[in-house]
């Protein structure tokens, strides 16, 4: 990959989805850095440092200066290596350009949100719930990559090369493909979102893909042992409360 200018540290976990976000637009952008795996139940002090406020990764450090959340920091990868041999991921046009942070916008609002509720039901009916909102997703989704404002009917939402709001979307991949084991529900149904389900497919055939997105099956693996964890220690917490009163 490419020198960058300056030096690049990302903070990040390997099942992180965000993190995967930000890697995936270094890939593209042909940057180099070095990749630091933090343990999130014993961060390590430059993550505490570095993000004070959240204390999440992933963090970029460029020369030494930090950057949190992960859409901020694919745009300031963006902004910051404009001529660094990688295409630009954001549009020039800054009415398109708006689009696409809407878009991405909506993917974590809602996509993200309903995903979440589906993984961590703890009845059916909210699962159910979660469900249905992740189907009104795809389907407006869908319509964004087809005859919508975004790809304009071209392979992927940035036209035709990978942009910012398929990067977003793509980091979520493994996750998405897990959905069905996690969740009860298909997301890439290819009856039901066919042009997202052909998305998916060129997307991960991307080389910044496939050297980034972790395997499903270890990631549904991780999941479920933490879903377990998290329901374990709920319970626990409920037996200890019952029995102080």
């Amino acid at each position: 990959m490419a020198g960058g200018e300056g030096e690049l540290k990302l903070l990040g976990t390997w099942a992180s989805p965000w993190a995967g976000i930000v890697r995936i637009a270094l890939h593209l952008k042909g940057l180099s850095y070095d990749y630091v795996e933090e343990d999130l139940e014993n961060k390590s002090d430059l993550l505490l440092a570095s993000n004070p406020v959240h204390k999440k990764v992933p963090v970029l450090i460029h020369d030494g200066k930090p950057v949190c959340e992960s859409l901020v920091i694919v745009q300031y990868i963006d902004e910051a290596f404009q001529g660094n041999g990688g295409s630009s991921l954001l549009p020039a046009d800054p009415h398109q350009r708006a689009i696409a942070r809407f878009w991405a916008a909506y993917i974590v609002d809602k996509l993200v949100v309903s995903w979440v509720q589906a993984f961590k039901a703890k009845t059916e009916e909210e699962r159910l719930e979660g469900t249905k909102q992740m189907a009104v997703v795809v389907e407006t989704l869908e319509g964004a990559l087809g005859d919508g404002e975004c790809s304009k009917g071209k392979p992927f939402f940035g036209g035709d090369s990978v942009g910012y709001l398929d990067v977003v979307l793509g980091g979520l991949l493994s996750w998405l493909h897990g959905t069905q084991a996690l969740c009860g529900a298909e997301f890439f149904d290819a009856d039901k979102a066919p042009l997202l389900s052909a998305w998916a497919e060129r997307f991960g055939a991307l080389d910044a893909a496939k050297a980034v997105l972790p395997d499903v099956g270890r990631l549904v693996e991780f999941a479920k042992v933490r879903r377990a964890q998290q329901a374990a220690a709920a319970a626990e917490a409920a037996a200890a409360a019952a029995e102080k009163k």
